[in-house]
């Protein structure tokens, strides 16, 4: 089996609950696939070939892998492709050989899970080629599926994004409804630092709030909505001593334009919002 892990993510209980999900029940405890159960003998076995009908950047074979080793334990599965990789549509990304009603009843929850991040790693690759040479990183945010986060932002790494904060805990991020209740940016700042927050990023959205917010202590300035003109004199005006992160209504048609004004960072939310899934199917043949 492909070696996958990833931090703060259960593979084998997100298998179990994915499977229940669909099953009605836990397999072998009340969770069953009627179709195959009542039209697919028993010992029957099948191979199969997982192909991508577009072209696609990978990602989600070994999750896949594992759903299917999950009802079929001696499965036999050649993965054809790594992750991340960019493939032409027509390329063949895994082909498998064991028990026909394990591989039918398992095949849905593979399929969504490589459609849903091969979706995310393909729009992510898109923009990230665009930007390329700029000097500008692409970030994910946090507009994920609850439940998925950390296999969306491992599909935007496969991609070739980086990630932006996993959550809450893990930085400061004021944004204006911050700002509104402590009364202002400055404000704001100060009791993160006062709290000990090491990482502080501040939103702003007026180049007025640039010099409060960085005398404050802000360790990380995000440029709200501002376009290229702008972002280009609010970099200009923050002259290095912080990274700085163009947000907000980012297209694959703008983001050029944005990443030529110099700022450090650009994050998308629809990288993980709006990525549609990747046709990738998965074809049964008689063995």
């Amino acid at each position: 089996m492909m070696s996958f892990s990833l931090p703060g993510f259960d593979l084998s209980a997100f298998v179990a609950a994915t499977l229940a999900e669909d099953l009605g029940g836990a397999p072998g405890a009340g969770g069953h696939d009627v179709t195959s159960e009542s039209v697919i003998p028993a010992d029957a076995r099948f191979t199969g070939v997982m192909d991508s009908r577009d072209a696609v950047t990978v990602a989600g074979l070994p999750i896949a892998e594992a759903f299917f080793r999950a009802l079929d334990p001696e499965v036999e599965i050649e993965s054809l492709v790594g992750e991340g990789e960019q493939v032409p549509a027509g390329t063949e990304l895994m082909r498998l050989s064991g028990k026909a009603r394990a591989l039918l009843t398992a095949e849905r929850s593979a399929l969504n899970t490589v459609q849903h991040l091969t979706g995310i790693a393909t729009m992510t690759r898109r923009y990230v080629d665009r930007i390329a040479g700029t000097g500008a990183t692409l970030l994910d945010t946090r507009k994920t599926i609850p439940g998925l986060r950390v296999l969306e932002k491992y599909a935007t790494r496969m991609g070739g994004a980086t990630n932006h904060r996993m959550g809450l805990w893990d930085a400061a991020m004021i944004k204006d409804n911050h700002v509104a209740v402590a009364g202002s940016v400055g404000e704001a700042v100060r009791r993160a630092v006062e709290a000990g927050v090491e990482r502080i990023i501040v939103e702003v959205d007026r180049v007025d709030q640039i010099e409060p917010a960085l005398t404050a202590g802000a360790t990380h300035l995000l440029l709200d909505n501002m376009d290229p003109p702008t972002l280009r004199g609010a970099v200009t005006l923050i002259g290095g001593r912080v990274p700085t992160e163009a947000s907000g209504g980012v297209r694959l048609e703008t983001i050029r334009d944005i990443a030529e004004t110099g700022v450090t960072y650009i994050s998308v939310g629809r990288l993980t919002q709006s990525a549609p899934a990747a046709d990738v199917g998965l074809d049964f043949t008689q063995s």
